[in-house]
C-alpha cells in the first residue's frame, strides 16, 4: 500500500495548503480516492452561485471531476457521496443534477446530512467522494 495526499495541479486549490484535496490510497490492482468535502468555488476560493442550490452542486461536481480525472478516474467510479447540506428544502435541486450525472443503476451509496452551517459563508452544500480506480489509473 502507499498513501498519497496531494491537490492535483489540474484543479485549483482555491484554500491553498489548508488541507489535500485527495487521499489516494494505491493498492494492488488500483486505488482508492477519498476526496475532502467540496464546495462550490471558482479558482479564487469566492462562492459560485449564492442561494443556488443547483449551480453550487453542478460547480461541486465539475471540481470533484476534474480532481477525479488527474488520478485516472471519473464521476462512474464514484462509490459513495457524502452530502451536507444547510437545508434538506433544496434537496430536489440537488437530486436533479445528481440524477443528471450518475445515470447508472443503481447510483452510488449516498449519506445526506442535514447541518447548520458550512465554513463558508454562504455556502448551501458539501460534498465528500470516495471512488476506486481500476488498473494503474493516472499516478498522484
Amino acid at each position: 500500500m502507499n498513501l498519497t495526499l496531494d491537490n492535483p495541479p489540474a484543479v485549483a486549490a482555491p484554500f491553498g495548503d489548508r488541507f489535500a484535496h485527495v487521499a489516494r490510497l494505491d493498492l494492488p490492482g488500483g486505488a482508492l480516492l477519498v476526496l475532502a468535502g467540496q464546495v462550490a468555488v471558482d479558482d479564487a476560493g469566492h462562492l459560485v452561485g449564492p442561494g443556488d442550490i443547483v449551480a453550487q452542486s453542478e460547480r461541486i461536481f465539475e471540481i470533484v471531476g476534474g480532481v477525479l480525472s488527474a488520478h485516472g478516474a471519473g464521476l462512474a467510479d464514484v462509490l459513495h457521496i457524502r452530502t451536507f447540506m444547510t437545508d434538506l428544502g433544496d434537496l430536489p435541486g440537488y437530486a436533479s443534477v445528481r440524477r443528471r450525472l450518475f445515470t447508472a443503476t443503481p447510483p452510488p451509496a449516498s449519506t445526506t446530512v442535514e447541518v447548520n452551517r458550512l465554513f463558508l459563508p454562504g455556502a448551501l452544500i458539501e460534498v465528500e467522494i470516495t471512488a476506486a480506480v481500476t488498473g494503474t489509473g493516472a499516478a498522484a
